[in-house]
């Protein structure tokens, strides 16, 4: 018989966070609730795999997070893919996150992702192994769930098989679903973000204050 999944699901966000902004904090403060998270654990990639490097340092990055989840008890830093100092890939993430005590074999785990970043699936390295270590919350438009006919083929398929209407099913098991949650739109963008800091405007609102300042002081992501 097997073991009973351990504990709340606990969500997963990572990603380069370059810079970190209120929508991704929206995103997160929303799955809380309507997922039935016990947290969200934040996790910044050390060398992003899939894009350019980003134009500030992993360790201010890493700082930006920290700034811009003090003081919510339900969000928790991970630091340990930026301490690693090499490429990050979600698959070898979970499984560092499945042998770690606070984690383990059973917690159910869910992997917090955009509707764009799921359609673009196929190409994370991978990427059919997640489901094996974890659900996957799929954050959309309200009143625009995933379409399952807009997907990749053999994206498609598994979505298919793997959506549950219910977020209680994520209590239910480890890893191994799908769902979708929508959640309030916020028109912020980073590549938006850093435009606007490159040519000295403001992002005030669109970014949490303490970045505000920390950009500011360390003369980040200016135009050369």
């Amino acid at each position: 018989m097997s073991e009973a999944p351990g504990g709340k699901p606990l969500g997963v966000f990572g990603g380069t966070f370059d810079p970190v902004h209120n929508a991704h904090l929206r995103l997160a403060e929303e799955a809380l609730d309507r997922l039935g998270l016990a947290q969200v654990r934040w996790i910044p990639a050390g060398q992003p795999a899939c894009r350019a490097a980003p134009l500030v340092s992993a360790a201010q990055r890493l700082e930006m997070v920290r700034l811009a989840i003090a003081g919510n008890p339900r969000f928790e830093l991970d630091s340990a893919e930026v301490d690693a100092a090499q490429s990050s890939y979600t698959v070898p993430t979970l499984e560092r996150l499945r042998q770690t005590a606070a984690c383990g074999a059973q917690r159910p785990l869910v992997l917090l992702v955009g509707a764009d970043a799921f359609a673009g699936l196929p190409a994370w390295h991978r990427w059919e192994s997640l489901l094996a270590l974890a659900h996957i919350a799929v954050a959309h438009r309200p009143g625009f769930p995933v379409d399952a006919a807009s997907l990749p083929g053999a994206l498609a398929s598994i979505y298919k098989e793997r959506y549950r209407p219910d977020a209680a099913a994520l209590a239910a098991a480890p890893a191994g679903c799908i769902v979708n949650f929508a959640m309030t739109q916020l028109d912020i963008s980073a590549t938006k973000v850093r435009a606007l800091l490159s040519k000295g405007h403001s992002t005030r609102y669109l970014i949490p204050d303490a970045l505000v300042t920390y950009i500011h002081d360390h003369h980040l992501y200016l135009e050369n």
